[in-house]
């Protein structure tokens, strides 16, 4: 009679959650800068639950407990978060700077010489 070793289910689940987080995360940092039409609010809310996910899971387990495999796992992702964290950053500035750019271009087209409505406001008319 052979005897099945069974894995843990909380086993499965971790690697189940940092597969998924691996996934979402490799898409985005690839789509970032290269895919305009790519859906970063829609990514980051994937990211968030399987983030969630894992805190859940790490309430009952402890990260020593984890095999050498699942370590090293959770170093890979952690990495490609580090290097996630950089990417939405520069494309939250860049995102800032251009839409800088279009507001000082609109004020600079809506002044025309004359006075503006913040300048009569500087002075009480009555």
């Amino acid at each position: 009679m052979t005897q099945v070793i069974e894995q843990p289910s909380q086993d499965l689940r971790i690697n189940g959650v940092l597969a998924r987080l691996e996934a979402i995360i490799d898409a985005e940092n690839a789509a970032i800068g290269s895919d305009p039409r790519f859906d970063l609010k829609q990514s980051n809310a994937l990211k968030s639950r399987c983030l969630y996910d894992m805190t859940v899971l790490f309430r009952t387990i402890n990260p020593a407990d984890l095999d050498d495999q699942q370590k090293n796992l959770l170093g890979t992702v952690k990495a490609k978060l580090d290097l996630n964290h950089l990417k939405v950053r520069a494309h939250m500035e860049a995102v800032r700077g251009i839409a800088d750019m279009i507001k000082e271009t609109v004020t600079a087209s809506e002044a025309d010489g004359t006075y503006s409505a913040d300048q009569f406001r500087a002075y009480d008319l009555t």
